[in-house]
Order: C-alpha cells, then sequence, then structure tokens
C-alpha cells in the first residue's frame, strides 16, 4: 500500500470540526496553521511535549471569543487551507501526504530548491532541504515528529474514531450463528416472522374448553399441550384442556378452572359470564408470517434469543464480533510476583483483554513484545486482528516504537494525541482500508482513557452497534479540571449525583475499581451542582443495586481525602466524611443502615499520598 490518505467525507467533516474547535482552543487548527491571534498564545496553549500543566480549580466560563473574520471567497475547484485534493488529502491528524510519506504538507511552505534553512527554524513536514554538493539525489531524512503536533478535541476524537471503518466488501460479512451463540451481537437482517405466532389456536389457561352456552355435558378425556388436531365439540359440549393445547374445532371459550364448577351429573356450570372467545389465543394474535419482528441492528439479547426460537429460527444472520489483539509494549513489565530492581506487574494485560470483550470484541491474541521494534513491526503487520491494541510506546522516548512503525509501513494517522487527561499520547491510525490500530498510553488509567475514546466508538461501528444516548449526572462537589483539556474523572454514583474520587492519577487504577463512570470534566473544571456527562464502564449497570439499598453500600474517603474508608451498614443511610492533611493523610466513615436492615458499620483507614493531582 502506497501509505497515501484518502479519507471519505465523513472524516472530513470531523477534521472540518477539529480544525474549529481547536482553532478557538488555541489559536491554530488541528492541522497547525494559525487562525489568527498572538501566535505565542497558540504556542503556549498547545501545551506541547510531556509538560504538565499545574490543576486549576474550576473557573467562571470565559467570555466568547471574537467573531472571526469571514474567509475569502474560494475558487471553484480549490480546496480549504489546511485541505488537499482528494487524491491527496491529509488523514485527520496526518501531516500532508501520509505518515512519513514525504509528500507536500500543509503545515508551512516547502523551502525553495537551493534556499538555506535558517538556523533555529523548523523544516515544514516531508519538506526536502538541498542535497550537498555531489549527491544531487540524497534527500534529507523525515525529521523526528514533533511530539502529538495534531492534538485532537476530546469530542471530535470520539467521533474520528466512530467514522474511521470504511466499508470494505469483504470486511465484517454477516455470519450465520446458532441462537445459543448469538447473545450480544447484533442483527445483520431483519427477524422476519417464518411462522404465524401462535401457529395454532390455543388455550391462555387451564380449565375447561366449551361450545355453544351452558351448562355443558363435560367429556371424559382432555387436551394436553403437544398434541395435535383434537375431536370437534358439539354444542353444550365442554373438554379439560391446559394451558397452551390446540382448541378443538367450533369451541367458543375457555373457561378457567377457578370460574367453572361441576355438578353431582358432571354437568359444567359458570361462575361468571362467559364472553365468545374468552382465554383462546387466536392463531396470528401476536404476528403473522412474513412480519418483521426486529431491524437489522438490534442488538440480540436474551429475549431476542426466545423471540427467535418462537419464530422459527434454528439459527441468526448477525454481525460478527470484531477481532482484535492486544500488545503488550515494554521491558519493565513483570507478569507475576512483587515489583523489584525497576521491575512492576503488568496491569494492562490482565484488564484489557475482558474490557474488550465487554465492548463486543473478540480478543484472538495477547502477546508480549517488551520494548523489541523489530517484533512490534512483525506482530503488525502479520495481524490478522480488525483492531490493534498496542500499550505503551506511543510517545517520544528512545524506546517509543509505534510512530516509527506505523511510519514505516505507511499507515494513515487519524489521531495523534487527545487533548484529554489522563491519555493525551493515545493514537489512531488506520493499517489496511480494513484494519486500524489503537495505541493506548502505558498508565493504567490513561490506558482506560483511551480505550473509551478511541477503542469504544471503533469496536461500536465494527459490531454494528448503535450509538447510546449520553446520559448526566450532578457533581455532588468541585473537581478540579485541566487548563486546557478535557479530564476523564472516575465518580461513583449516589442516586442522581456524581461523587469525584482521588486516586485518579494516570497510573493509578484504585479510583476507577471502584467507579460507577468516568465524568467528563471540561477546560477549566467542574462545580458543585453542574450537569455533567458520565460515561459507563462495563461492570457500572451490575452494581446500580448499591443505590437502592439492595446491597452494601460503601463510603470512600476518596470523596474528600486522599484515603479510603468503607461503610459497612447496608442500604441507604447516613455518613459523615472527614478526611485531613497531605502526605499522610487518615479518613474515618461511619454509615448508619436504615433502608433494608439495622446495623452500623465504621472503618477507619489511613492512605499515604498527597492530596494534588496530577494529568498525563
Amino acid at each position: 500500500m502506497s501509505g497515501q490518505p484518502a479519507p471519505d467525507a465523513e472524516l472530513d467533516e470531523a477534521l472540518a470540526l477539529v480544525n474549529d474547535d481547536h482553532g478557538r482552543r488555541t489559536g491554530r487548527r488541528a492541522d497547525g496553521e494559525p487562525v489568527g491571534g498572538d501566535p505565542r498564545s497558540a504556542a503556549a496553549a498547545s501545551g506541547g511535549g510531556e509538560h504538565e500543566a499545574v490543576p486549576q480549580p474550576p473557573s467562571a466560563p470565559a467570555a466568547p471569543p471574537a467573531p472571526a473574520a469571514a474567509p475569502a471567497p474560494r475558487k471553484q475547484g480549490a480546496t480549504p487551507s489546511g485541505h488537499t485534493p482528494a487524491s491527496g488529502h491529509p488523514a485527520p491528524g496526518s501531516s500532508g501526504g501520509g505518515l512519513g510519506s514525504g509528500g507536500p504538507s500543509s503545515h508551512g511552505t516547502p523551502t525553495a530548491p537551493g534556499t538555506p534553512t535558517a538556523p533555529g527554524t523548523p523544516t515544514a513536514p516531508g519538506t526536502r532541504t538541498p542535497a550537498a554538493p555531489g549527491n544531487p539525489a540524497a534527500p534529507t531524512p523525515n525529521p523526528t515528529p514533533t511530539k502529538h503536533r495534531n492534538i485532537t478535541p476530546w469530542p471530535a476524537a470520539r467521533n474520528l474514531a466512530a467514522r474511521a471503518p470504511r466499508p470494505v466488501p469483504t470486511a465484517s460479512a454477516p455470519a450465520a450463528v446458532p441462537l445459543g451463540q448469538a447473545l450480544g451481537l447484533v442483527l445483520a437482517a431483519p427477524l422476519v416472522a417464518l411462522t404465524d405466532l401462535p401457529s395454532f389456536d390455543t388455550s391462555a389457561m387451564d380449565g375447561w374448553v366449551v361450545a355453544g352456552p351452558g351448562p355443558w355435558d363435560v367429556r371424559a378425556d382432555g387436551i394436553l399441550a403437544g398434541h395435535g388436531q383434537p375431536e370437534p365439540l358439539a354444542d353444550g359440549e365442554a373438554v379439560r384442556i391446559a394451558t397452551g393445547a390446540r382448541i378443538p374445532r367450533e369451541a367458543t371459550a375457555v373457561i378457567r378452572s377457578e370460574h367453572g364448577l361441576t355438578d353431582d351429573k358432571g354437568r359444567l356450570h359458570p361462575r361468571r359470564d362467559v364472553t365468545q372467545g374468552q382465554d383462546i389465543r387466536p392463531r396470528g394474535q401476536e404476528c403473522r408470517s412474513g412480519d418483521q419482528l426486529l431491524p437489522p441492528g438490534a442488538l440480540v439479547t436474551a429475549a431476542v434469543l426466545g423471540l427467535a426460537a418462537a419464530a422459527g429460527y434454528d439459527e441468526l444472520q448477525v454481525v460478527p464480533r470484531p477481532r482484535a489483539e492486544v500488545l503488550i509494549l515494554g521491558d519493565e513489565l513483570l507478569t507475576e510476583g512483587l515489583p523489584h530492581e525497576g521491575l512492576i506487574r503488568d496491569a494492562l494485560g490482565p484488564m484489557l483483554p475482558p474490557w474488550l470483550r465487554s465492548l463486543g470484541a473478540e480478543v484472538i491474541a495477547v502477546r508480549r513484545l517488551g520494548d523489541d521494534a523489530e517484533a512490534l513491526h512483525q506482530a503488525i503487520t502479520t495481524s490478522a486482528a480488525d483492531l490493534v491494541v498496542t500499550t505503551g510506546g506511543t510517545a517520544s522516548g528512545p524506546v517509543d516504537h509505534v510512530h516509527p512503525i506505523l511510519r514505516r509501513i505507511g499507515a494513515e494517522l487519524l489521531v495523534d494525541g487527545v487533548a484529554v487527561r489522563p491519555g493525551h499520547p493515545m493514537l489512531l491510525a488506520r493499517i489496511r482500508p480494513d484494519q486500524h490500530l489503537v495505541g493506548l498510553p502505558g498508565n493504567p488509567l490513561a490506558a482506560v482513557s483511551g480505550l473509551l475514546t478511541l477503542a469504544e466508538p471503533l469496536l461500536r461501528t465494527l459490531s454494528g452497534r448503535p450509538a447510546m444516548p449520553p446520559y448526566t449526572a450532578v457533581l455532588r462537589e468541585d473537581v478540579h479540571g485541566h487548563p486546557h483539556d478535557t479530564r476523564l474523572v472516575p465518580v461513583t454514583l449516589r442516586g442522581d449525583q456524581a461523587v469525584p474520587l482521588h486516586y485518579n492519577g494516570p497510573a493509578m487504577l484504585r479510583g476507577i475499581a471502584v467507579a460507577d463512570g468516568l465524568a467528563v470534566v471540561p477546560p477549566g473544571g467542574g462545580r458543585q451542582g453542574q450537569e455533567l456527562e458520565v460515561l459507563d464502564l462495563p461492570w457500572a449497570l451490575s452494581e446500580t443495586g448499591m443505590d437502592t439499598g439492595t446491597a452494601t453500600g460503601t463510603a470512600t474517603g476518596m470523596e474528600t481525602g486522599t484515603a479510603t474508608g468503607m461503610e459497612t451498614g447496608t442500604g441507604a443511610g447516613t455518613e459523615t466524611d472527614m478526611a485531613s492533611g497531605t502526605g499522610a493523610g487518615t479518613a474515618t466513615a461511619t454509615g448508619t443502615g436504615t433502608a433494608t436492615a439495622t446495623g452500623t458499620g465504621t472503618a477507619t483507614a489511613t492512605g499515604t499520598g498527597t492530596a494534588g493531582e496530577c494529568f498525563t
């Protein structure tokens, strides 16, 4: 493959959104072109490199920006600034003619032949510098790219990831799977009834089926479910019948067992009025053969499996699960035992595969490659997965090999850094038309951020699932924000309120392990009472009983300090959380359960650390 990007119209539209949002935030479009204003302020807003801005408390909403000057009329056939014709269109997050393509770039004007570059003046990406005398054909190799030079706003990054998969005739072809294997997949074709439901008149109740007016003579035999066509009834006759049994011809109604009475002569008398057709389920009451029961794209739930079976299906046409492969990078990672001598335990290897499965993927392999660039190249170029997920190596350190490998194979970089904390060095690349790579940062919580920002929307599209409408919760207390970037903060839900949790640094999992979701905190922070979007976590729905008094409640000192206090009372109760100090902190929580159980629980926990927060 040539490596020349050719994004479709939807990605063009998304890129325009990126440029617009990024320009308002930083003074530059996402492709690096200035949109006016002081270039020094634009550079300061970019937050380049690995340096972190000091956390800012919530601030009042900024004054709206001054209206931008109207763009000059564009000639017919011209392309907007920062865009090139479709044949060489830069991918969102990429530079000019693709990742390391050496083609023209929208980042600056190419140096004129024979014109020396002034000392300290950066050469535009992809620009060739004059060859040395005697070697006119030798171009200067592409310079090492600036770290995350096209930072994408967080909402736009999710939008780009959702739109990234392109229709490929041989990719994600519908598959016929047995009902027992279809749970959680998405229908690739309409679910059409193969028979009438019910397929014959049936009894809705145990009792007697009768013909004509009563009282009725009761026949000695009975009608059970699963038997063939019963003998017809004559007027004045009744016969015992079971629920689901076939109704005999000429029958007029079913009398429930509790609504009938037999006399000593064996005659049946009704205890209440009998109406024509009562407690009979007529053929086709639920649907007729050929009726569409569910459209394509419907999620196959347990109830859908039951409906499909009733409608005559043995297997379903579904969108197959997208295949994912996880590549764990880093020589410093241990798979067992305690950390020692500079080595740490690998948290992502155990965490990512089940998380990807919860997002609808089939994880076909987990490989540990260390910091071996050739092994990474081999793994990426030979992978049969629809999505390759790498951990670590997305920055610009001496053993960060992801960017060089993507340039080497001519991948199309769609997202190269996201304006979100933690996790801003994440990336998204198109390796082949039907294969993508999501590069996650190596820090565990930063990797979770990348998973929900890039992998979740991509997998949702690949698996045919519709986007769920976002939901919001009201902050119970203020939460710090990053000066320029969106922040994803673990929260626990208490009723309709979101309580921010501490231990939310990029390398920490202690906060998210007890969280119900991630609050999307805008730049500058959130204030008490502010309504924020909350991203679901896979386990959140299974724990909603904790808010209704049906499970053990927890009150965490992490909500207001740097240590954890756990409440052991059950049900909804009153709680008092106290935390003090930085450095070594002590938190005490006392809860009294009143909803479903009596009793009190107290717990005291001591945590070591600082009350400050870091953003990566």
